[in-house]
């Protein structure tokens, strides 16, 4: 089986601590987007309106996703070794999916509101 070397564990925290830094702001934000949204009752249509070719949200919401596909698998990886007792390449694998998944999804949802 193989384990991560402990420089290896070391990155791997920094960088899940370091989404998770970034995610807590884009959530706070977004959440006062949508406090927006609602207070000045705006419609699907007109936030679709407000975001159609809206860089600043393209950007935003990209970087929410690569946040999320940093954090996410890092996390999962560290449930499937602990929790699980899966080690070793296929649950890196498994992680590596994850990680494609969430940007693929992630990336495609927010071109879909953006363009």
């Amino acid at each position: 089986m193989q384990t991560l070397t402990l420089r290896t564990q070391a990155r791997l925290w920094y960088w899940q601590r370091m989404s998770a830094m970034v995610l807590a702001g884009c959530v706070v934000l977004h959440i006062v987007v949508i406090i927006y949204a609602v207070h000045s009752g705006l419609s699907e249509q007109a936030i679709l309106g407000r975001t159609h070719r809206n860089w600043f949200f393209a950007g935003f919401y990209s970087l929410f996703v690569l946040a999320s596909a940093v954090h996410v698998p890092i996390g999962l990886l560290r449930i499937a070794e602990e929790w699980l007792g899966w080690r070793g390449r296929s649950a890196h694998v498994a992680c590596l999916v994850v990680t494609l998944g969430l940007l693929a999804l992630g990336l495609r949802a927010v071109m879909g509101v953006i363009l």
